[in-house]
């Protein structure tokens, strides 16, 4: 399948080229584009939600869903669109030629202090194309801007629910083991 490269020399985007030898047959994974705000947020409600849905109860659920307000729309995209400005590859999309079906998010380079490494801050892939490789080329994806980048540790880190085991078989599939542990309590 052909590749979308036209950004190969872009500074901060030579890993992010579309990756779709790993992608199933016509589905390109390629960077996300200004266009495409409408429907990258519509996977992200679809992220969000699925964040609730069955590792939490219903309280975690609805604390996910609630804050998927217009406003957090507007930061949210913005956001997006900062973190595509500096690297633009750190944010791919599937399109199928129809519509996007999944996303990947990794934090740009300047972030990686964060945890001293990249990270993988979304991956989400719309129900109807789970479990057609959608989700294994946004990770190859991924990985290939991640090795772009010059990190403080040769490390891709993620937060994954334990309870997600669906989320936990896949990650462990492309060799991530368990790196410390998150914890959390409200402000």
């Amino acid at each position: 399948m052909p590749t979308d490269s036209t950004d190969s020399t872009e500074p901060g985007g030579d890993a992010a080229d579309p990756v779709d030898d790993a992608a199933p047959d016509g589905v390109t994974v390629r960077p996300y584009r200004d266009g495409d705000a409408a429907a990258l947020w519509d996977l992200k409600c679809g992220f969000e939600i699925g964040l609730g849905a069955g590792t939490g109860g219903d309280e975690k659920a609805a604390q996910y869903e609630a804050k998927l307000t217009d406003d957090y729309r507007r930061r949210w995209l913005d956001w997006v669109g900062r973190c595509v400005d500096e690297n633009r590859g750190c944010v791919a999309v599937a399109d199928d030629g129809d519509s996007l079906v999944g996303y990947v998010f990794v934090l740009p380079e300047s972030l990686s202090f964060v945890w001293d490494a990249a990270v993988l801050n979304e991956i989400f892939v719309a129900p109807d194309a789970r479990g057609t490789g959608v989700a294994d080329a946004l990770l190859a994806s991924a990985l290939g801007t991640a090795r772009a980048q010059d990190l403080p540790l040769d490390r891709m880190v993620l937060d994954v629910d334990r309870e997600n085991e669906r989320a936990a078989a896949f990650y462990e599939r492309f060799g991530f083991t368990h790196w410390g542990e998150m914890v959390a309590r409200p402000l």
